[in-house]
């Protein structure tokens, strides 16, 4: 009936040391710990192999988020079949969704906007959320420098959505330096790194190319919040897509398919003298590969989409996320549904899948 709670337990690693004796000699007892950087103390101690269980935590999925404020027939739509929602409750949950893109789902932030529903103040924790992570930026050290784990940062926040290069990350350090920063984010989960791959065949992570790859930021709240996103003029945008030029929708599918999928997710990339092509991400299902696109245009205007589709005739559809309902165009084996079905692209509720 106790549960033994340790917390920020990367500041005493004999602790971490002594999980295994915990598990061997108490048995009984429950412990969780948690900790900042953890990976980092990790690296630098003998890890009870065996005796502990891993868990991630992922900042709130915008279903969790709606159960949060108490909008649970909304978080519930949300999850069912796309093709059974009325117009009326779409229009609902889209509206909900631009809050999301600015609130995120630090718990914190979360709360903030539960309880007082002013951005201004959700901005305000979030900035105290970033500003404790710079603090924790000293801790990096010698690892790297702080000021280009700062830049680094920024960079990637600006650029999410696009292929990034180490050596243009940061200007005024060497390409070796700031991919150190990249990596160092990365294993700090502040950062996760998406590379392109082939889609040929399974598992994707095979044919990853680690010199070829986009990044998406921890949290979409955190990631606007860094960009300083003029949230007065961006949430009147009525197309989600338009809002920070379409970052914040890439962001947003990103987070939904890493907390909800394998915590690992790919895209694909062709480069060729006038004919270079992209498709934003890949879905794995049911042991099929799907090309999955976050764009607001028409069908036609899909071209990487369909080239992948001509050129990998094995991929069953692509799938287009964005502010629209839900439709299918099967005749170009394109499935098109909203963008909060993010996180259900797995599920059985979707038609057509």
């Amino acid at each position: 009936k106790t549960l033994l709670f340790l917390d920020e337990i990367q500041a005493c690693p004999r602790a971490i040391m002594a999980l295994r004796y915990f598990y061997e000699e108490i048995p009984d007892l429950h412990v969780v710990v948690a900790g900042s950087l953890l990976d980092f103390a990790f690296a630098e101690i003998s890890v009870p192999v065996g005796r502990l269980h891993y868990l991630h935590v992922h900042p709130m999925t915008f279903y969790e988020y709606l159960m949060a404020l108490g909008k649970e027939p909304m978080a519930e739509q949300s999850r069912k079949s796309p093709s059974a929602a009325s117009q009326a409750a779409h229009e609902q949950i889209i509206d909900e969704l631009k809050n999301y893109f600015f609130t995120g789902g630090m718990p914190e932030c979360v709360k903030t906007w539960r309880d007082t529903t002013s951005l201004r103040t959700v901005a305000e924790v979030q900035t105290e959320i970033l500003d404790s992570y710079r603090d924790d930026f000293a801790k990096y050290t010698p690892k790297t420098d702080p000021r280009c784990l700062e830049t680094v940062l920024l960079s990637v926040a600006k650029s999410v959505g696009e292929q990034l290069k180490y050596t243009r990350l940061d200007e005024i350090h060497t390409g070796p330096t700031n991919r150190k920063s990249f990596d160092l984010l990365t294993k700090a989960r502040i950062i996760h790194k998406i590379s392109a791959c082939n889609p040929s065949g399974l598992p994707l992570g095979a044919t990853a190319n680690p010199q070829k790859f986009k990044a998406a930021f921890l949290d979409i709240g955190l990631m606007q919040r860094l960009c300083q996103v003029p949230i007065d003029t961006e949430i009147r945008q009525t197309d989600l897509l338009a809002i920070y030029r379409g970052k914040l929708a890439e962001q947003f599918v990103a987070q939904e398919m890493l907390a909800t999928g394998s915590g690992e997710i790919f895209y694909w990339s062709r480069e060729r003298r006038a004919s270079n092509a992209e498709v934003d991400y890949l879905l794995v299902r049911n042991g099929r590969i799907y090309p999955v696109e976050v764009k607001s245009g028409a069908a036609g205007a899909l071209r990487s989409l369909h080239l992948m589709l001509q050129t990998y005739p094995e991929s069953p559809a692509g799938l287009v996320l964005s502010s629209r309902c839900y439709s299918q165009l099967p005749e170009q084996k394109l499935i098109f549904l909203p963008l909060y079905c993010a996180a259900s692209l797995n599920s059985e509720d979707i038609p057509g899948l």
